[in-house]
This record gives structure tokens, sequence and C-alpha cells, in this order.
């Protein structure tokens, strides 16, 4: 059998509104009319709606596609799932919610393979649809982030990333986070995208930013407050970006 040319891997954790908003009915009408190989690997992370019900429903009859049911770990543990599961040579990350849309595919495998070895999607400053405290807040991320690590990127946290299969696969186990071992509540995120890129970075992997569209079109509300949720994601971003500026002075990822 043919080797996929893309894996496409979506997180899942309690998105039933954006479900039923027909995000994957927006992704399987795109792909499928692509003249290359791919898969679609949902993957779920013990989601407390109907999502998982939700996806098998609509996907019963979507070639390509598949749904992983896994325990709760947070959505790096979801993403990893997914890499275990992905067959192709390049493996892409999307989120559910598409405030990136799966049109932007395009603008990232211009790059791959020919040049860089991850193509990640940038958001810019002005980000349609998002709160005032939400663009404050990236501001101060952004630059905090940059003084301490990866002061070439300026979009780190942009869900839709393109890599190479054999060096994601190689990088992404190797995450603090599959090293902490902590109880995992709600949807956990953190800012496992910083390593993550200084990991590929380490390893010689050239990695290529490119502007795509964004619009906020998360409608989930079961995720926990928005505001709350923000403030408590912020605090623990922050100081995983401090864990990964001491890691790098200690020479962890050498």
């Amino acid at each position: 059998m043919k080797k996929p040319y893309l894996s496409v891997i979506i997180p899942c954790y309690n998105e039933e509104q954006n479900i039923k908003n027909g995000t994957l009915s927006s992704v399987h009408d795109y792909l499928k009319k692509q003249n290359y190989l791919y898969e679609v690997i949902v993957s779920d992370d013990g989601s407390t709606d109907n999502s998982s019900d939700l996806i098998t429903q609509q996907i019963k009859d979507w070639k390509n596609f598949k749904l992983l049911k896994n325990p709760h770990g947070g959505k790096p543990s979801a993403l990893l799932y997914g890499i275990k599961n992905a067959n192709a040579e390049f493996i892409l990350f999307t989120d559910m919610d598409q405030s990136t849309p799966i049109d932007q595919i395009d603008k990232l495998t211009t790059y791959i393979s020919k040049d860089f070895d991850v193509v990640i999607g940038s958001r810019g400053v002005q980000r349609k649809n998002f709160p005032i405290y939400r663009r404050l807040g990236a501001v101060v991320f952004m630059g905090i982030r940059k003084a301490l690590i990866l002061p070439e990127i300026n979009d780190t946290q942009c869900g839709f990333k393109l890599f190479e299969s054999i060096k994601l696969k190689k990088a992404f186990p190797k995450l603090e986070f599959f090293k902490r071992r902590q109880k995992v509540k709600g949807w956990k995120v953190t800012s496992y995208d910083v390593e993550l890129l200084q990991i590929l970075k380490k390893m010689g992997c050239k990695i290529k930013e490119v502007k795509v569209k964004w619009n906020d079109e998360d409608k989930s509300g079961s995720k926990g407050g928005n505001i709350s949720r923000y403030l408590r994601e912020s605090k623990e971003m922050f100081m995983q970006i401090l864990r990964v500026k001491l890691n790098e002075i200690n020479g962890y990822y050498d």
C-alpha cells in the first residue's frame, strides 16, 4: 500500500459545538479534492460531552478518517496518540475549531521538504474575534518568550503546524510534559509548542514561519471558563517557558 503524503491530526476535548458547526465536514470537503493521499486522525482526549459519538457518526462513511478514543491526558497527550498512529510522510496539526482553515495547508506545503523540515502557521498580531485581553496577553507573551527562547519566531502558539513525520516522531516524546506525569484535569494545553520547536531546532531542523488566515471560530464552551481558563493557561505557559529556558541553559536539549 502506498504511503500517504499527509497525516492530519486533530486533537479533541469537549468539542461538541464545533463539530456540530461542521468543522470536520470542511476538512473532509477540502481534502477529498486534493491529488495526494491523506489520512485524518481525530484524537479524542477522553471528552466528557458527546464529541466522540458525533465524530463517529460523521466520519462513518468518510474514507481515510479515523477516531482514536484515548484516556484523558491533555492536548500533548492527544497529539502523541495521533503521532504514533500517523503513517504519512508529513504530519499536520490543526485544531477542531478550524480557526485556521484547512485550505491554508497549501501555504505550508510550498516550503516543506524543499528547504525546511518544519513549517508553522503564524496568526500575526491583529487577530479577528479575539477578545482584547487575549490580544494584549499575546503581545506580552511573545515579548517575554522571545527574550528567553526562540527569538527568531513570532508566533509559536498557532495550532496549525506541518512537520516531516520522521523528525516529529523523534522529537515529540522528548517533551517535559511526558516526563512530569502530572494528573491532568480539564483541557490542559501548556506551551508545549515552545519546547517542541526548541527540540526540533536543536536537532538541526530548519523551521519556516508562514502567515496564515486566522479567525477565532472556537464555539466550544465546555473546556472551562474563558477568562479563568485563559489566566490559568497563561500562568502555566509562563512557568513552562522558564523551564524550557533553564533546560536549554543546562544543555538538556543538546
